[in-house]
């Protein structure tokens, strides 16, 4: 990827208001997977295959170590077969150890510390996929869209394949949408996939390609994503030159992600999109006779208005200026149609409509103005310092997601729901091992039972006034749902940059505003970010721990989690002191245990708190089915 002049972003304090918030391509080439297996006897080869694919790719991960990879070998003491699960995350890993005891070995594939939004597969991971009877992910778009699409290409057919989110609804989970509303000071501009492709045989693992064709403008125009800590992805830059094959991005079907934009110099610039499908590679394309070729699914121009007055251009009044609020630049794959699904009050996505973007203006205003930040990772955005106009992305890291919050788990109900869906699907695997399943399971949820009345305690010895949440990972709204907290915002910071002393006066007045008295953050952040740290100092706020999608060695099983995370909360929603180490530690349950900008802070969601009776939730009666692709 070569330099260009364009300049960048600066790392600063984004005050925006209100929240709910994951798998794109850097510019790096990334491998593709083969086809899903469907010859449970052809393991070894296709084994032999994928190492010459993925080769590529093992840099990629390898800095992450992984579990060992699973003994296909291995029988159960009364010579029946011993079940081999992997899991995409520690976290689904856990709930199925408590069910599947010693009769099956469970392998995760994210590493303990990882992040699920982004981790790329490794060959170690592929190996382990090949030989597994079954495979459990959370999915709901929670995990980096490569890791699915590697276990539907190398899951033998014979194999169960269960995204737990999506199968919990069976067994009573409660599942709530991811409703995103940030306002900030410009526009929010999106990308987004409409449409499941199902006419030209899509599944869960195809994909859209959106392609920068063309750009005319005075300057220099870059999109890009930065991660959580804190590298860009670059999707287009027109520094060096427009080309279809490297200024693009691929999302899942039904995503959308976030994205910063921009502009080096003032004036009006236009820039040419194409969206293309790109269906599995095994799906019965009805275009093309079979053919695996990419499907044409539209194509569509944008006019940025940058540092000058939109209603200047002629035909202005005309057309809609989009200058603040929400908006996705929307590929349809089913219609073949772009459009911009915009809300210019900012209300969410719920109110969004559709605008032709023939028709619409998005203007970059003056105000837009920021420095880029140091680091050679910005360098393709120019010199360090130098000033350019953003359009920044809201939420820092990967976010590409569908209409569904996919943390279910932090809900005990909704484990529950999982560990149900589990041991229904080992007892199809392996009958002769269910009554094991059944009373693990049962010793389980009794635990969980336990847990959940530990954590609904806990936190209600908050009192209600002081029941808020303000965290650095958009991930904890079924956590307030189901225990009475309220989500106020959550600040997204950016590692190793210091913001400006305005930025940092203006979020610390508004955290006072809503009486924010805790910022709740992943250990990693809670111990390492000095700006957070600074950030919270200024509000007269602690910085406690909390936990969201992977395990470190400190609390390394689910049960662990959600006790910490309650007892961290009362303790720094009760006294609001910081936190200097690795307390609060949880009771231990004594269970089946085995081994963009600178900051953001989105605001208020303002449904009422909801409380879940203790009903009793039924097995269901019907049967498991065979794979679940969504």
């Amino acid at each position: 990827m070569g330099h260009s002049k364009a300049r960048g972003k600066d790392r600063r304090l984004e005050l925006t208001m209100q929240s709910r918030s994951r798998n794109v391509r850097s510019r790096t080439p990334k491998p593709t997977m083969q086809s899903r297996s469907r010859n449970i006897r052809n393991r070894t080869p296709k084994l032999t295959a994928l190492s010459l694919v993925l080769g590529a790719s093992l840099t990629l991960s390898a800095c992450t170590p992984s579990a060992p990879a699973i003994d296909p070998t291995r029988t159960n003491p009364d010579g029946t077969h011993h079940v081999q699960v992997v899991a995409s995350t520690g976290i689904i890993a856990d709930l199925a150890r408590n069910v599947a005891g010693d009769r099956a070995t469970v392998t995760p594939l994210v590493p303990e510390g990882a992040d699920p939004h982004s981790y790329e597969p490794t060959l170690r991971d592929i190996r382990s996929i090949v030989y597994a009877d079954a495979a459990f992910t959370n999915y709901v778009m929670l995990e980096e869209h490569s890791l699915i699409k590697a276990i539907d290409a190398n899951l033998p057919e014979t194999s169960e394949n269960v995204a737990l989110a999506e199968d919990a609804a069976r067994y009573s989970a409660e599942i709530i949408p991811l409703v995103e509303d940030a306002s900030l000071d410009t526009i929010w501009l999106g990308l987004r996939v409409r449409g499941n492709g199902k006419a030209y045989g899509a599944n869960r693992s195809s994909e859209a390609t959106i392609k920068a064709t063309g750009m005319r403008g005075p300057g220099i125009l870059a999109g890009y994503l930065t991660g959580s800590f804190g590298k860009p992805d670059i999707y287009f830059n027109s520094g060096d030159g427009i080309d279809p094959t490297d200024d693009s991005v691929a999302l899942p079907l039904d995503a959308h992600t976030h994205v910063s934009w921009a502009f080096d110099k003032p004036g009006i610039y236009q820039l040419d999109l194409q969206a293309t499908l790109n269906p599995d590679q095994n799906a019965s394309n009805t275009v093309g006779s079979g053919s695996k070729r990419a499907i044409p699914s539209g194509e569509t121009t944008l006019t940025f208005a940058v540092g000058v007055d939109p209603h200047s251009l002629p035909g202005a009044d005309q057309k809609q200026i989009l200058d603040a609020g929400h908006a996705d630049i929307t590929a349809d794959i089913d219609t073949g149609k772009f459009s911009l699904f915009a809300d210019p009050k900012g209300g969410g996505e719920y109110t969004q409509k559709d605008i032709d973007p023939a028709n619409a203006i998005i203007e970059v205003p003056s105000k837009a103005l920021q420095a880029i930040p140091p680091g050679p990772e910005f360098r393709f955005l120019g010199k360090a310092g130098q000033q350019i106009y953003l359009l920044p992305q809201a939420v820092l890291g990967k976010h590409v997601h569908g209409e569904i919050d996919p943390h279910l788990w932090h809900d005990v109900r909704n484990a529950k729901a999982y560990v149900k869906s589990i041991r229904d699907t080992l007892s199809k695997i392996d009958p002769q091992g269910a009554h094991i399943y059944a009373q693990n399971t049962a010793n389980y949820l009794a635990k969980l039972d336990a847990t959940d009345a530990f954590v609904r305690k806990t936190i209600h010895e908050v009192p209600p006034a002081k029941r808020t949440l303000v965290t650095t990972h958009d991930a904890y709204g079924y956590l307030a749902h189901a225990y009475g907290l309220k989500v106020v915002g959550f600040i997204t910071p950016n590692p190793g940059t210091e913001p400006s002393v305005a930025q940092r006066v203006k979020l610390a007045r508004t955290m006072a505003d809503l009486g924010v008295k805790a910022v709740f953050a992943e250990p990693y952040l809670a111990t390492r970010n000095q700006e957070l740290q600074q950030v919270a100092h200024d509000a007269g706020a602690a910085v406690c721990p909390i936990y969201s999608d992977s395990f470190d060695p400190t609390v390394n099983t689910y049960i662990d989690m959600m006790r910490f995370n309650a007892t961290s909360i009362r303790t720094c929603l009760g006294d609001a002191q910081p936190w200097t180490g690795p307390e609060p530690t949880p009771e231990h349950s004594h269970g089946h245990s085995h081994g963009d900008s600178g900051a953001h802070m989105e605001g208020a969601e303002d449904e009422d708190a909801h409380q879940h009776t203790d009903g009793h939730s039924a097995t269901p009666d019907h049967g498991h089915s065979d794979t679940h692709q969504h």
